[in-house]
């Protein structure tokens, strides 16, 4: 379970806040993140972490048979191999706030090579095609649960201070639509392009995702039933990985549609760990949104990506550092030598 946050600290960070030299509340989103921080950390000025991970999962969704994607699901290994070669845009915009990138293999369908930067933790190849049959066992989905686990003791062995998250493979955004449909959002508030995919490919989408719920019926009520019956090695995975840094107090930023489909698996399970989620952007995929609703998540950019990868949460790692840095470097009124004014809410 999510370790218990702080939570008698943030009257004194908010009064904290409230005394440094501005109108209160005028840095809105971020005097959020900083509060929130301070709950993590037990701390009114928030320490930087030290280190970031971007953690990229990468998979196959058997569903991809159906059509429901603008490419093959050869691209998944093709994409493997660029981000560990430094070439993808997670790594350039990782590189530019210094954290760094491991690659996870949670079920390529290719046999990959071990080498630097490629964690392989493969529960399967691909997972089955769910119109057909489950997209896994329940012994699967709990081991992938219990890799994503293995992960966060490692981080914490680490000294990793934030965790981005970050998925790559073809049909991952049906396999998300699934999901949420697995747990009760109408598919129609759900459903949406992903890669790009025409109107033939998004109606494919929607019979696949409905066939899929008719025949394997996962049940609502058990997080991990749901898993195994319409989601993937790589959500299984992200969602222990979420489930374990809550339990040992480290904060994960999510990125768009598909790991925040993960992250509701995980927060079925536990509803706390959200006291150490971020929500890192607010992906143009239309089902993003509500998803972060229901979980009461604020999106901390809206740059109208749908990349994946990481790319969204990456970025939210700089406003999360400033929020930090707000709190722990402006300076009070008394500090500066400024009267207050009396105003509550000044522009």
């Amino acid at each position: 379970m999510a370790k218990p946050v702080q939570e008698q600290l943030i009257k004194e960070a908010q009064k904290h806040l409230d005394n440094l030299t501005k109108p209160i509340g005028s840095l809105g989103l971020l005097e959020s993140i900083a509060l929130k921080m301070s709950a993590i950390t037990g701390q009114v000025k928030p320490t930087l972490p030290e280190r970031k991970r971007v953690y990229v999962f990468a998979g196959d969704h058997g569903v991809v048979a159906e059509g429901v994607s603008a490419y093959p699901a050869e691209v998944t290994a093709a994409m493997v191999a660029n981000f560990l070669a430094g070439g993808a845009a997670v790594n350039v915009f990782a590189r530019h706030v210094n954290a760094e990138v491991l690659v996870v293999d949670a079920g390529v369908a290719s046999d990959l090579k071990p080498e630097p930067g490629l964690v392989i933790l493969k529960v399967g190849k691909g997972t089955g095609n769910f119109t057909r049959g489950p997209a896994m066992t329940r012994l699967e989905a709990e081991r992938s649960l219990a890799y994503g686990k293995k992960l966060a003791q490692q981080a914490v062995g680490d000294k990793v201070g934030l965790i981005i998250v970050g998925d790559m493979g073809i049909g991952n955004t049906t396999t998300a639509t699934a999901v949420s449909v697995a747990f009760g959002f109408e598919v129609e508030e759900i459903l949406d392009i992903g890669t790009g995919i025409d109107q033939e490919g998004l109606k494919k989408k929607k019979e696949a995702v409905l066939k899929a719920i008719g025949l394997n019926k996962p049940d609502p009520n058990d997080p991990i039933d749901v898993l195994a019956k319409v989601g993937s090695y790589c959500f299984g995975e992200i969602a222990g990985l979420i489930l374990g840094a809550a339990e040992n107090g480290i904060p994960v930023v999510l990125d768009g549609f598909p790991t925040t489909a993960a992250a509701l698996i995980a927060w079925k399970i536990d509803p706390k760990l959200t006291d150490y989620l971020f929500a890192g952007h607010l992906s143009a995929v239309k089902g993003h949104r509500i998803l972060l609703e229901a979980m009461e998540l604020e999106p901390i950019l809206n740059l109208q990506m749908r990349l994946g990868e990481g790319t969204g949460g990456v970025l939210a790692t700089f406003i999360i550092e400033v929020a930090i840095k707000m709190a722990c470097e402006m300076a009070t009124f008394e500090e500066a030598g400024v009267s207050r004014g009396n105003e509550k809410d000044i522009e």
